[in-house]
């Protein structure tokens, strides 16, 4: 069976971008985007037809994107179609059978429209407010020609019911347990987000200047076009010297950085999963992560802790597990073997048509 998977584009390495990977390689299938700056960093396997690329000013990125895949037509070229990220599903009107491997409705539009709204000044907000009442309408409508819906998590599965009134089976992204391995508790924590207010770094920072005795390597980038430019540049500012914001790496470096940190923090606003704490746990590296979202589902008690997003509650949080970070280690890896690529492989091939498996 002939497989595409249609993504919005590869301008910056994250969570979402590995998980088209993967499924490209499990399923032997052609990846088709617009932007694939990026995708050569992650796997220069694949292959992968792109589009053009996209304009790089918000909102025009993410409108030049929905025409994109609006106007193409792969139909007659392959016998199923996979839509992953915001915008690809806008050519699901004319590719069917279809799946939407969904990481979250778009959050600008639904859950965090007002969060999105009040960072814009008073000339941009009434650009901001026109641009998502008519691509909500558009988005709204798209979805309905969507055949079936994937969430990667619980927490996306509400939201999608929440806000297109559908219903989805869930199927966790997976980890690559194989990849990762174990060095050492070396003197310093591990952050990998994209630089995006959403993952609130700032909260890491201050947490941080609380206990200087600590040290943080912020590990991440973001993509031209998208809202977080600014919010990159000023983070950057006034760090305090036991923090290093390192920019985005190689795979193989941040594996070298899981395998020799003390443990991992994430902060992210009310998260869709979180791939970083399972790659931190298949490192075994405990979490410290914000009792919000996906990560909910996969960090537990025996692995690190989930605390409110506060930074004093994280930083005792980060001193708790700094004395002795090696108890969580073999629940660590546990726990991330659950989300392993070959669990992922069986559900995905089990809900695809023409694999031979139920």
């Amino acid at each position: 069976m002939r497989i595409a998977i249609f993504h919005d584009y590869f301008g910056a390495i994250g969570g979402g971008e590995r998980v088209v990977i993967a499924l490209a390689k499990i399923l032997d299938a052609d990846i088709i985007t617009t932007d694939t700056d990026a995708v050569r960093k992650i796997d220069p396997s694949v292959r992968v037809i792109s589009l053009g690329k996209t304009i790089k000013f918000p909102p025009l990125k993410q409108i030049s994107a929905s025409l994109k895949f609006y106007s193409v037509d792969f139909s007659e070229k392959y016998d199923f179609f996979i839509f992953t990220g915001n915008w690809s599903h806008y050519a699901a009107h004319r590719h069917h059978p279809n799946m939407w491997y969904c990481y979250t409705p778009v959050r600008a539009f639904y859950d965090l429209y007002l969060t999105f709204l009040t960072r814009q000044n008073f000339v941009t907000r009434q650009f901001f407010r026109c641009w998502v009442s008519l691509h909500r309408w558009f988005d709204q409508r798209s979805i309905s020609h969507i055949d079936s819906i994937i969430a990667i998590s619980h927490n996306v599965k509400n939201r999608i019911f929440q806000y297109h009134h559908r219903d989805a089976n869930v199927i966790y992204p997976p980890v690559d347990t194989s990849l990762y391995y174990y060095i050492g508790y070396e003197n310093f924590w591990l952050s990998v987000n994209r630089l995006y207010p959403e993952k609130r770094i700032e909260l890491q920072i201050e947490a941080f200047r609380i206990i200087p005795e600590e040290r943080l390597v912020i590990i991440g980038g973001y993509a031209k076009g998208d809202h977080a430019s600014h919010y990159a540049e000023k983070i950057g500012m006034n760090l305090p010297p036991n923090i290093t914001l390192r920019g985005e790496v190689s795979e193989d470096d941040l594996r070298n950085l899981y395998a020799r940190c003390k443990g991992h923090i994430c902060t992210a606003l009310d998260e869709d999963y979180g791939m970083t704490p399972l790659e931190a746990m298949a490192s075994g590296k405990p979490v410290v992560a914000v009792n919000e979202g996906g990560y909910r589902e996969t960090v537990t008690e025996k692995t690190g802790l989930l605390v409110e997003a506060d930074a004093d509650k994280i930083a005792s949080a980060i001193q708790f597990i700094a004395k002795d970070p090696a108890r969580y280690k073999e629940h660590c890896f546990s726990r991330a073997k659950d989300f392993n690529i070959a669990e992922f492989r069986n559900q995905i091939e089990a809900v695809l048509p023409g694999t031979g498996k139920k």
